[in-house]
């Protein structure tokens, strides 16, 4: 029978464990070649593993997504491998420091900056021509609540994962011509490690697993999902409408 993302092409960045691993998996499982991007050599192999036990390949990339030339290689080798890149999914996050806007030091809030925001800037940057060399190009980048929920000493993680949502939005219009999407997609709480640093006071089984909430994320990756700019959010299962402030 044959699999909705066969003969497809998918890099998904932070691959190594969590949402991300889980998201290539799922890809993974429904035909995609996963292009597997972290600086975690090690859990790469295992999730390379996973992916060949599922009937489907993988390419395994250790790259730190703060290594812009490194971007720019990775864009130029599936260019002269593949000509395009049908899905991209930028997962890999930080959490930053949880502190007092003004305990915040500099390195920590460009860091959290380099990877939630700038890094993904720099892939649809490098990637726009592949994925518009293919015939349904489908980029999903991994939003969170606390882009619109204000929380006490999350400073810079909000705003850098606010400024994601923006950038994908302002994306999304420049190719709504195209044949690309892009779309953002809210996990909501999830039983990852970042959730367990964030949040150690919360039952981890009492969260969703990340494989569940990968499920939900492969539809907009499909040459079927149409909708173009707009959020999934998953604790709601549905697509949220972007509205101003009241």
């Amino acid at each position: 029978m044959s699999k909705s993302l066969s003969g497809r092409i998918a890099l998904v960045t932070g691959a190594s464990r969590g949402i991300g691993a889980a998201v290539a998996l799922a890809l993974a499982e429904q035909g995609a070649h996963i292009v597997a991007v972290s600086r975690t050599a090690g859990a790469l192999e295992e999730l390379d593993d996973r992916i060949v036990a599922a009937g489907s390949t993988a390419t395994l990339v250790p790259l730190d997504v703060k290594d812009t030339d490194g971007i720019l290689r990775l864009a130029l080798a599936i260019h002269e491998r593949y000509g395009k890149l049908d899905v991209l999914v930028g997962n890999a996050g930080v959490l930053g420091t949880g502190s007092p806007v003004d305990h915040i030091e500099p390195k920590s809030w460009n860091d959290t900056f380099a990877v939630n925001l700038t890094a993904n800037w720099h892939f649809l940057r490098a990637f726009d021509p592949l994925l518009k060399a293919s015939d349904a190009g489908r980029a999903v980048f991994i939003s969170s609540g606390l882009a619109t929920k204000v929380m006490a000493y999350f400073s810079a993680y909000s705003a850098s994962k606010a400024a994601l949502d923006m950038l994908v939005r302002t994306y999304a219009a420049e190719v709504a011509t195209t044949n690309v999407r892009a779309n953002l997609f809210n996990p909501g709480r999830t039983r990852t490690h970042m959730m367990a640093i964030a949040f150690p006071g919360i039952d981890p089984d009492s969260l969703p697993p990340p494989a569940d909430v990968a499920q939900a994320l492969v539809p907009l990756c499909l040459p079927s999902f149409k909708q173009n700019g707009v959020l999934y959010d998953y604790p709601a299962r549905k697509i949220l409408a972007f509205q101003p402030p009241a």
